[in-house]
């Protein structure tokens, strides 16, 4: 069993907790905008995967004090980075806050990029290339106030990104936030479900993703983990072909139905090549509407759900 970090927006932490329980996660502690968890390398690939409000997974390797940037240094060269991946691997440092003698996030990457480099010198091995836009792997730094958390992105890009939605509107509602309004929201799989100013479709997307049971993760075309030494690819295909046959079968035998309505044209259509994108097309009906002359369907017994905050709020 490996400890993990889930990185989600704050006010969501139990909603995370919940679900990462759902999918066989143990001993689980709500953090500040994260979960803390233990997860083999199975669970971990399905959490990955069927996440939904997550936007990163983070393997820690290391939780340490730092007082200043020795202490970030050393802490980072405790960690035996040659067991997790090969040299060969590209890699990025992502930093995030800092402290009264931290208090710039660039300055503290490069120290953590230094120590990793250093390592595999010392270990008589090549220096690992630093590719801020193409790495192979992300390396992820936490730090609040005097305490560090460093470890390994189990995702790469955010988990936000789907893969279905090339365009957005101008204000465009993340993936794993239109997720979160819909488990909060009181809706139930099984209600039809309506946004009178859908936009790019985003959050009927997911909701039609929720009630049909597809993977969040399931049009990913790669992940962090695949990079690491003891990635277990048999594995991984197996949880990537179950999902798939679910995602499948749910679509074709889902009942529930979802409407959206928006004033630009362009949005709506905007909208449905998401929504096909996301093997959901078949589940909304998009249409061109001014919100306020919408009129549900007549059978429609569902709550209606908008962007606007003053409708649904996490």
């Amino acid at each position: 069993m490996k400890h993990y970090l889930a990185i989600t927006a704050r006010g969501l932490e139990h909603l995370l907790a919940q679900e990462l329980e759902q999918l066989g996660a143990s001993s689980l502690k709500q953090v500040h905008a994260g979960v803390k968890f233990k997860a083999d390398d199975s669970t971990l690939y399905q959490c990955c995967l069927w996440s939904r409000v997550a936007s990163r997974f983070v393997l820690v390797l290391g939780e340490f004090a730092v007082r200043d940037d020795m202490d970030l240094y050393l802490g980072a060269t405790a960690i035996n980075w040659p067991d997790h991946f090969h040299s060969s691997q590209r890699i990025a440092v992502d930093f995030n806050g800092t402290n009264q003698e931290i208090r710039n996030s660039q300055y503290g990457a490069l120290k953590v990029k230094d120590a990793i480099v250093d390592k595999f010198e010392k270990a008589n091995l090549p220096r690992p290339s630093i590719d801020r836009e193409q790495p192979d792997l992300r390396i992820h730094m936490r730090l609040s106030k005097d305490k560090g958390v460093l470890g390994i992105d189990m995702v790469g890009s955010g988990l936000h990104q789907r893969g279905y939605r090339t365009q957005a509107g101008a204000a465009p509602l993340r993936e794993t936030h239109a997720a979160a309004l819909v488990l909060r929201s009181g809706w139930q799989s099984g209600q039809p479900m309506m946004d009178i100013m859908c936009g790019s479709g985003t959050l009927l997307i997911e909701g039609a993703m929720i009630a049909a049971n597809v993977a969040p993760g399931l049009k990913r075309k790669r992940w962090g983990f695949e990079s690491l030494l003891g990635f277990d690819d048999e594995a991984f295909k197996t949880i990537k072909a179950v999902a798939s046959v679910k995602a499948k079968r749910g679509v074709s035998q889902c009942q529930t139905r979802f409407y959206g309505t928006d004033n630009d044209a362009r949005m709506i259509e905007t909208a449905r090549a998401n929504a096909r994108r996301a093997g959901v097309a078949e589940l909304i009906e998009f249409n061109v509407a001014d919100a306020t002359e919408v009129v549900p369907p007549e059978d429609f017994t569902g709550g209606i759900l908008s962007q606007t905050p003053l409708t649904v709020s996490v």
